[in-house]
């Protein structure tokens, strides 16, 4: 039985040690990107627990503002059982222009301005729109990295056999839903 040169063996060991610590900086990224998502998915989950409520309290001063509340109450639930990311991504972005119009309506109404608990949640809802665009920043660059790093050498040596797919990013894909939505406020 022949030997194995030394350095042959050497070169199969730092192979085998590298392709190892590829696949570890892969898992890694992979899971950042599902832990990004799971942050924007718990300050979605904020905001559609505090839609409600701050429904609820529009409704008090602004009976014939129906239709902007029916949306949102609408949309919540549309977001809430979405599957998949990018359709989810264009609900929440409809819901949150429709949380604008709630705003604009407030501005309507001095009464329910003053109110203590509008002010309340519009205050927890200004915070929870600024975490959500700070976890979509965060999830869209982790999905970033993890792209990538799955697209380039070495990495994609060790990524396609092993059957890693590219992230999606949450993001608006319609140029629809990037325009400006009408608020008419009758009075």
């Amino acid at each position: 039985m022949t030997q194995f040169p030394l350095w042959l063996l050497l070169v199969l060991l730092i192979l085998v040690v590298a392709a190892i610590w590829i696949y570890n900086r892969l898992i890694a990224d992979r899971n950042q990107v599902q832990a990004a998502w799971s942050d924007i998915d718990v300050q979605l989950m904020r905001r559609h627990e505090l839609v409600p409520m701050l429904v609820d309290t529009v409704k008090a001063y602004a009976a014939y503002e129906k239709a902007t509340l029916a949306a949102v109450t609408e949309l919540r639930s549309r977001s809430e059982a979405a599957e998949h990311l990018p359709d989810k991504a264009a609900i929440e972005a409809r819901l949150e222009e429709a949380l604008h119009r709630i705003n604009v309506v407030a501005e309507a109404y001095p009464d329910l301005k003053a109110d203590h608990n509008f002010r309340q949640l519009q205050t927890e809802l200004t915070a929870i729109e600024d975490h959500i665009q700070y976890a979509r920043r965060f999830y869209n660059g982790a999905v970033r990295i993890f792209n990538t790093r799955i697209q380039s050498f070495p990495y994609l040596l060790i990524a396609a056999p092993l059957r890693f797919r590219a992230a999606e990013f949450f993001a608006v894909n319609e140029a629809q839903e990037r325009e400006a939505v009408p608020v008419e406020l009758s009075k």
